[in-house]
């Protein structure tokens, strides 16, 4: 029987470790990418161009709209992070910056995806605390929103235009990523 339960332990372990391994290599930078932006539609399900899936999860914290119903007229970032991504650690705040530029045009929604084994609302409202952000955070505990979007990398943003339909996909973030996103989002904000 103990050595039963010796190959048990074993087995859990080496489950726990790979289970691990898959969703720490889900946050990259940039560099798979070729410099972090992935706007082809394929990316995320096919999902530019169409609307963006509507969403509900828990609000943690901050201002702002927390689904694309209250974002409406707006252009919005849905930003699907999570607090073990460095790359999501350094592009919070550039996302506050651009919001901060846009006189009120532009909303971020953070989705976190940790999951409830690993993250609580205090260690995502700490996480919120150190990048110093403002928008919006909420809590996709049960994984369906990000079943939705089709996002398999952290951190991947949907620029989501004023009517509600999305017209970019970033999956990763690499140093200077938020002057493309910044352009993007001028761009949506004037019309264009």
């Amino acid at each position: 029987m103990s050595s039963r339960s010796s190959i048990v332990r074993t087995l859990s372990a080496l489950l726990a470790g790979a289970a691990l391994t898959l969703t720490l290599a889900a946050c990259g930078g940039g560099a798979e990418s070729g410099g972090g932006a992935e706007t082809a539609a394929g990316a995320q399900g096919g999902l530019v161009g169409k609307p963006a899936p509507d969403l509900t999860a828990e609000a943690v914290t901050g201002e702002g709209p927390k689904t694309i119903q209250e974002a409406s007229g707006k252009v919005t970032i849905v930003d699907f992070w999570a607090t073990f991504c460095g790359p999501c650690k350094k592009s919070f705040p550039k996302y506050q910056a651009l919001v901060d530029e846009s006189a009120g045009e532009l909303t971020v929604i953070a989705v976190s995806v940790d999951e409830p084994d690993n993250a609580d609302k205090a260690k995502i409202e700490a996480f919120v605390k150190e990048t110093g952000v403002k928008f919006a955070v909420v809590w996709d505990k049960d994984q369906s929103i990000v079943k939705k979007y089709g996002v398999e990398k952290m951190p991947t943003s949907f620029i989501v235009d004023k009517t509600g339909v999305i017209r970019h996909v970033h999956a990763g973030y690499a140093e200077g990523e938020e002057d493309k996103i910044g352009e993007e989002v001028k761009a949506l904000i004037s019309g264009q």
